[in-house]
């Protein structure tokens, strides 16, 4: 499947467990070998993470499981915190 890289901005980020990251906002591309190294996250879910000095967010491409209307990365535990306790 082809595409273009900037189809990616601005899609939706969460984790396979549902929890909504951020929007592509960039992409990190190794031009030498010729692929994407990492997404940059924009709009950035600020429940789930604690910014001081934030100076940004890359998720690595290989931690990505599928791309479409959303893009879908592996829920790594610890990760991602959450601000909020459930009810």
């Amino acid at each position: 499947m082809e595409t273009q890289i900037t189809e990616l901005f601005g899609l939706q980020i969460y984790t396979d467990k549902g929890m909504f990251i951020g929007e592509v906002e960039d992409v990190v591309i190794d031009v030498d070998q010729k692929k994407i190294e990492a997404i940059v996250v924009g709009k950035v879910n600020e429940e789930l993470f604690e910014m001081k000095n934030f100076k940004g967010l890359k998720i690595p491409y290989r931690i990505i499981s599928a791309i479409d209307d959303i893009v879908l990365i592996r829920h790594l535990p610890g990760a991602f915190t959450s601000g909020s306790a459930e009810e």
